[in-house]
Order: C-alpha cells, then structure tokens, then sequence
C-alpha cells in the first residue's frame, strides 16, 4: 500500500451527493478520460507494455451482453496494468463483415427497388462506404457508455489504407512461397448470398426432413442407398462400400444402372465407408458432398453439377428448373413410381447447416475457389502452444485447439461478394495468373481483368494483432506492442479467428506468436442458463440495464459471473444487486467523509491502533494479495466475488460499525481510525476500480483529491498482517451474531433496547463493550435488572432482561408448537431411511431428499430447544 500523501494533494473541500446518480456521472466522467489522453499509448515510453486488441465488433453491429462481457473483462485487465505502471495499448477497431454488410446496403437498396446490380461494383462499394461512415459507427458510442479504455486515436478498419495494404502483402507472400493456390474443391454455399461461406458463418439447428432408401441396379447387382437429399442423385457417378464388407465384394468393380437416367456407375471400395451404419452402402456425388468429393479424389470419379448458384436443378429434362426442395419431392416421386422407394422416414430430424446471416439452407457446391494451405501454418500454430511459447487457459481448452489446428483443411479464402479486399490477382488474354503486391503495378492492356472475388472477413481480421500495428512497415508501435500480453475471446471463435490469427502471426513476424496467452470465457446466458435470443424472447439489450442501473452495476454482474472458458448466466435481479452494492459503496465513502476520513499522512504506527484498525489492514493486505493472484489467473468471478464481500461485509458492514464509538469518543483513538478508514477506502476504491470504474472515480478523487484513480498507482501487499487481531475481531463478530440471531429468534425488532450486563473482563472482548452495546442495542442493566436469558459466548457471558420485552408464555407456546412439528418431520423421514422395501426401489435423489429433511428436522431440534432453554419459567 501507499502512503498518499507523498503523492497526492490534500482533499478537496467536495462534498457528495446524499444519492449516487449514474446517469449524470458516467458521460462525463468518460470525456474527461479521452479528453486527458488516458487511453492513449506512447510508443516511445520506457515503461514494459501490455497489449490487448479488441475482437474487432462488426461494423454493422450494436453491442449485445455478449460485447459487454467481454469487454469488461478486457477494460478491467488493461485498467489494472494502467495502474500497475505498464505502457498499456488497448487496441480498438471495427471488422468490414463482407457478407453481413453487403446484405445490410443491398436491404437499403431493395427499399428503393434497386440491386447492386443496378448500381455496378465500384457504385456499390461507394454506396457501402457512405453507409458505414453514417451508421457504421453505433458501437464506439456504446462502447463509450460501457467505459472502454481503449485508444481511440489509433482506431482501425479492416478495409482502411494500412490494412489493406497487410492484406495485399501477407496474400502476395503466401502465393509466392505456394500456400495459396486456386482450386475446384466442395464449399458452403449460400444461394441467397450467392456467395461461399466460412464454416464459422454456417448455424446447424435439428431440420425436420426426410430419409430415403433407393434401390440402384437390378437383380443381384442391386444395392440399397438413403439419402436426405434425394435430388443429389442425379448427379451421383458412383456407389461406395467397404472393401472388407463381404455382402458387396462380388459388386466393387461392375457398373449398376443409376435410376432415372441414362448412366451406369461403378461400385467402388473405400476405407471411408462405415458397414456398420445403414446398409454399408453410400452413394458418391462429388460435386454436392465434401466426403463424396474426396471419395472422387480418390477413385477418379467425374463431379457432375446438378445445380446452379441459386440451387435450382439443371440437368435432366423432367427435373430442370426446379427448386431444389421442389426438385427432391418430385424425384422421390418419380422413384416411388418405378419401384425403387425401399423405405421412407418422415419426419427424420437430422443436423442442417444455415447461412448465419440468411438462414438459407447451406448448399454443399464444388467451386472453383482460392484456397490457402494449412499444413504447415496449422503445425506451427500447434507446435506453439505445444512448446509453451503460447498458454492457454484455462488449460482444459488445449485438446479443443489441438483436435482443430491438427486436423485442419486447406481453407477456402474466396467469396463472391463485392464488399472486401478484392483478391490481387490479374488474368491475362493468354491465360496468363499474376499475383500484384502493394508496391508492384497491375498488368494492362487489352484482355487483363483482376479476379472478381474479395477475401474471406477471417483472412483480413487473422492478421488484426499486428496489422493495426502498422504493418508490413516496421513502425515503433509494432516494435513496442507486438506481441500482444494477451488475447481475450470467447471459446466458440477458438478454431476459427484464433488459429488464424495464430498461423498467420507466427507467418508473418518470423516465428513470434501474436500473444503470450489466450484467455478464453464462456457465452452469456440468461439466469436459467439458457442461449440469449431474439426468437427466444429473452435476449437484452445491454443498454435498457445501464440505463436503469448503471454501467457499472452491469459491468460488475458480468465479471461476477466470469468464470475461465465457463458459460456466464445473467438476469435482470443481478443487476440490480450490482446496483445496490454501488450505492453502499456510495454510502459508506460519504459516512467516511463526514466522519473526517483522511489520507493525508503516513500510517500511524500500529502499536497507536485498535484491534479493529489492526484487522481491518491486515485482512486489506491479505484481499490485495488474494486479487492480484487471481488478476494473473483471469479468475474474473473469484476476484469479483472477493472484493464484493470484502468491501460490503468486512469494510462497511464491521469496520464501518465498530469505528463509530471511537469516532463519537473522540481523542486520538478517533483520529488513528479516520486515518486508517481514509486508507482502507483508498485502496479498496482503486482494487474495485478496473471492474466499476465510474463510481470508484467519484468516490477516489473526491477522497484522495487525486487527479484521476485511472492513472493512480495499483495497490501492493505490504505485508503486514496481525493474526491476533483477526482473531479477536472474529471473536467480536461470533458474539454479535450469536446475540443478534437470539434476539430475533425471540421475536425483537432490530432497533428495540434490551437490560444487559456484559461479563467481558479477562477476554479480549474488555476493549469493545461500546461497540458490543451500541451494535446490539443493549443498555445497561439498572437496579431492577434481571437475567432472564445468558448466552456464554467467545469466552464472555451476555445476561439478557426480556422481562420487559416479549411475552414469555406465549414465546414458549410458539416455540413448543415449532418443536413438535420438527420432531414430527424427524420422525417421518427415520421411518422411511428405516425402510428397507423403500430404500430398494427409491431412486437416489429421493433417497437424498429425505436425508436432507432429517439433517434439517434434528438441526431445527437442537435450535428450538436451545431457544426454550434461554427462555425464564413463564
């Protein structure tokens, strides 16, 4: 801890408001920061830096709980360093989100009648421009409202001039050393979009559909099939089983008729064929299936496209122009009406992909695409985390990461959209392919033309940690802030932006990884644990919360939550909690000012304090070490969850309470506890301030009549610690409990005063018999008192006279009452645990709910007749 006033001027003559008001705190609180360069990072600074880059929020999003969480997190980390005296970049932007983008304008444009079509490209891509710079920037505002400590000034795009530039020259460099090439190979494909999608952009949900066994061939050279997309078997060219299936060996090798057609295709034998499932027997259409595709590869078989960019049929009179989903019912017709229908399922729920953005119906496609091969990036991406160059944590998550960058395939980079980095490649009349770099001038002239396509969103956000660093330049923000400390995301985009970013850091800068640690956390649920969704009806916008409670109060709910790579469960009673444990703190630093708390000057030495002041810095001390333990474990929750009951119990709930006779006594006992109070709230404020950062900020200034808590210095274990003090101050909270649980059990109201004659010499209770009286309500005994009640409790002895206060017969009747129905309960419950027939057919959880009731019913026991007990004779 720090001694204050060697750093900081004298508080300033401010008094708080008697409420704590979010709305009129946070915005300008907020502005003040960015005005006075907080944020900002300096290159040259001396100082070790800590870096984190925002996963980049797409431009055409709004912050949902699931930014906010994360958010949070990431605000919390860099406050901490920012105050721990780290160089700290908190690197912000906005992702161009191709697909969801280019749908967003082609909406706008839908509402004036018009395609892009109508537009051409170049007017397009202006007209996406101009949207983005009206609407594109909602987030950095809410952004703001959450408290963000990001550096606005160096805030990036993914298509702004630098970055492109790191796109042009990283696509130039792979193609060079041959890890990107062009290739016809199976994609996703959305016919709405019209464009291919990464994996990341397909949503699987359970469809309805239908199962269908086809009988191919005739007499014995006849094999069952099923399918659930029935019209792909017009473009099947082959049937597949396994070489070992002795039911088709006579088959591998023959040409059976394929139904409907004028084709014969052969029986082919491959390892990749499951005998146990089905009927042994898969059909092949390479051009619609990525397994068949590699079945194909494999035998040698022709892909044969039976479907157009919009999923309707092509080939095959009867058929041609259909929709597909039109297309399968009329083919499974036509196949029922030859015979060849073996078996039908309906309905036959089964896993379908989805456009993420459309919800169309995913279209497996061959495609000539661009393609980038992984192999030897995906192993250097492994091999990384596998030497201990990269750590994930929490480590559980090390075998999902494995089970991807392992087994990774060759990644489709290409999209047929017009919104993105167009892929620097030209066509030459000849046939000619050349790769342009950023530097290097297109070829012209009559018959060149650059490939239509852009790149994958994922290609341009892969390179996020070191292209907004100003690369392929070697510049003093990247020589200074790569790598990154740390990257904080969610588990679901682990094997799509991290492997990326992954294998193209390690590509690019030579070998070093793009961050020291991955720290992944979970999705945000709703309080029953369910998904968060429109369709739902319990999805929320983050906004109305802070709004009504406080950016903080939501801010401190998620940490709270935030257990590592765990799903984080929220509802709206949280929040408002969180609300409630802002105004405590509130309350307690305006009891403190008013009370004449300081922070100027040295500690007094701890042989001039009181047990109380003696405990409340030694378990200070102990939470300092107890969070800072947790901050570099990123154990959000547990260190939330620390500081919230130090702070709320131990501060303001005891040392609040048990200061207040020393301050109405006065004297230099009054004067030490206002000191340590001042330093108490002090370093309290600035543990709490990374996750509540407005609230903190009001408070601290106005304690400390420090400039700002945001630059002000982290606190640090000094070690001292007083055990004995604990302990007597623990002995202290075991006997106002124990009195105050009494005193409720016998029907007293709170602030009702009670005779008593406390018993306390000898103990090291002597010192606190005001404190003891005050926070009990107790008086002293007079002349006609009468102990009608003793509690032996920490050594010491409290004698109660309730003659006065209850009615003693009617308290006993009550309590008899309460006892007979424990016992009765007993009673039950040992008769069924006594049962053996029960016990053989209950299952284990009944079994285990009347165990609970009997555990219950003889604690209620033992409680009532100790009541009784304390009870005088009616």
């Amino acid at each position: 801890m720090t001694e204050n006033a060697q750093q900081q001027p004298p508080a300033p003559d401010t008094e708080l408001p008697t409420q704590y008001a979010p709305a009129d705190v946070e915005g300008p609180l907020y502005e003040r920061w960015v005005e006075r360069g907080y944020f900002e990072a300096d290159a040259k600074s001396d100082k070790p830096s800590y870096t984190i880059v925002i996963p980049p929020p797409n431009v055409t999003g709004s912050l949902h709980l699931g930014h906010a969480f994360e958010h949070t997190l990431i605000d919390a980390l860099t406050r901490r360093k920012r105050m721990q005296g780290f160089e700290t970049l908190w690197q912000p932007g906005m992702d161009h989100a191709g697909i969801a983008t280019q749908n967003v304008v082609e909406r706008e444009l839908g509402k004036e009648g018009k395609s892009r079509h109508d537009l051409g490209r170049e007017a397009f891509v202006d007209r996406v421009w101009q949207w983005k710079a009206e609407s594109g920037g909602q987030i950095s505002g809410q952004m703001r409202r959450l408290g963000d400590g990001v550096a606005w000034s160096r805030e990036r795009f993914t298509m702004d001039e630098g970055l492109s530039q790191a796109v042009q020259t990283i696509f130039k460099r792979l193609y060079d050393d041959e890890l990107i090439y062009r290739a016809e190979r199976i994609i996703n494909w959305c016919p709405r979009c019209l464009t291919a999608i990464s994996d990341i952009e397909v949503e699987y949900q359970d469809d309805d559909g239908e199962l269908v066994s086809l009988k191919y061939g005739e007499g014995e050279e006849t094999v069952v099939v099923a399918t659930t997309r029935a019209e792909t078997m017009l473009g099947d060219t082959a049937v597949a089983v396994h070489p070992e299936d002795e039911r088709y060996k006579h088959l591998v090798g023959k040409q059976i008729k394929l139904p409907l057609t004028d084709r014969t295709i052969p029986v082919v034998a491959d390892e990749h064929v499951d005998p146990e499932f089905g009927t042994g027997a898969v059909k092949v259409t390479p051009a619609h299936d990525p397994n068949d595709f590699e079945i194909g590869q494999r035998h040698d078989l022709p892909a044969i496209t039976v479907m157009d960019e919009h999923a309707v049929i092509t080939v095959h009179g009867p058929f041609q122009g259909l929709d597909r989903f039109e297309s399968r019912s009329a083919i499974v017709a036509a196949l029922r009406a030859e015979g060849r229908i073996v078996a039908e399922k309906r309905p036959y729920v089964h896993s379908v992909g989805h456009c993420s953005r459309c919800k169309t119906t995913i279209e497996p496609r061959l495609s000539m695409q661009w393609w980038v091969k992984v192999g030897p990036l995906a192993k250097a991406a492994g091999d990384a985390v596998r030497e201990g160059k990269v750590k994930i944590h929490p480590q559980e998550m090390e075998k999902r990461y494995f089970d991807w960058v392992d087994n990774l395939h060759d990644w489709c980079i290409s999209r047929q959209l017009w919104w993105g980095h167009r892929i620097p490649v030209w066509y030459g009349p000849q046939g000619e392919v050349v790769c342009v770099g950023p530097d290097e001038q297109p070829p012209s002239g009559e018959g060149w033309r650059q490939d239509t396509d852009v790149l994958d969103t994922w290609f341009s956000s892969g390179l996020w940690p070191f292209s907004t660093l100003g690369w392929p330049e070697q510049t003093e923000s990247l020589a200074k802030f790569y790598p990154n400390s740390v990257l904080v995301t969610g588990y679901d985009i682990l094997f799509f932006w991290v492997a990326r970013m992954m294998m193209f850091g390690l590509y690019a800068m030579d070998g070093t990884p793009p961050f020291h640690t991955i720290a992944l956390h979970g999705m945000v649920r709703d309080q029953f644990g369910k998904k968060m969704s429109k369709s739902f009806g319990n999805a929320v916008n983050p906004l109305d919360w802070m709004d009504k409670y406080g950016s903080d109060a939501l801010r401190f709910t998620l940490a709270r939550g935030a257990n590592p790579g765990v799903d984080v469960p929220i509802g709206e009673d949280w929040v408002q909690g969180s609300r409630n444990f802002a105004n405590k703190i509130w309350n307690a630093t305006r009891f403190a000012l008013m009370n004449g708390a300081t922070v100027e000057g040295p500690l007094p030495d701890a042989s001039k304090m009181s047990a109380t002041d003696r405990w409340i810095l030694s378990r200070l001390n102990s939470v300092v070490a107890e969070v800072d333990a947790l901050y570099e474990d990123f154990q959000f929750a547990k260190l939330s969850d620390a500081l919230f009951h130090f702070a709320w119990d131990e501060v303001f709930d005891w040392y609040v309470e048990l200061s207040k006779t020393t301050f109405q006594a006065g004297g230099e006992p009054a004067e030490v506890s206002k000191r340590v109070l001042g330093e108490v709230l002090d370093v309290t404020l600035k543990l709490l301030h990374p996750v509540v950062p407005f609230v903190t900020e009001t408070l601290w200034t106005t304690l400390t009549g420090g400039e700002s808590v945001v630059i002000a210095e982290w606190p640090s274990d000094s070690g001292f610690r007083d055990k004995a003090a604990e302990q007597e101050i623990e002995t202290l909270q075991s006997v106002i409990t124990e009195v105050r649980r009494f005193r409720a059990d016998q029907g007293l109201q709170p602030g009702q005063r009670v005779p008593a004659r406390l018993t306390l010499d000898g103990t090291a209770l002597a010192p606190h018999e005001a404190a003891i009286r005050q926070l009990l309500r107790l008086q002293p005994e007079g002349e006609s008192f009468t102990a009608t009640a003793t509690l032996p409790v920490g050594g010491a002895e409290v004698a109660l006279d309730l003659s006065g206060t209850i009615d003693v017969a009617a308290e006993r009747k009550r309590l008899a009452k309460d006892l007979a129905g424990a016992e009765k309960e007993k009673a039950q419950a040992t008769a069924k645990l006594g049962n053996e027939a029960f016990l053989a057919k209950a299952p284990d959880n009944v079994v285990d709910k009347i165990r609970g009731r009997l555990a219950k019913a003889e604690q209620d026991i033992a409680r009532i007749q100790a009541q009784l007990d304390r009870l005088p004779e009616a």
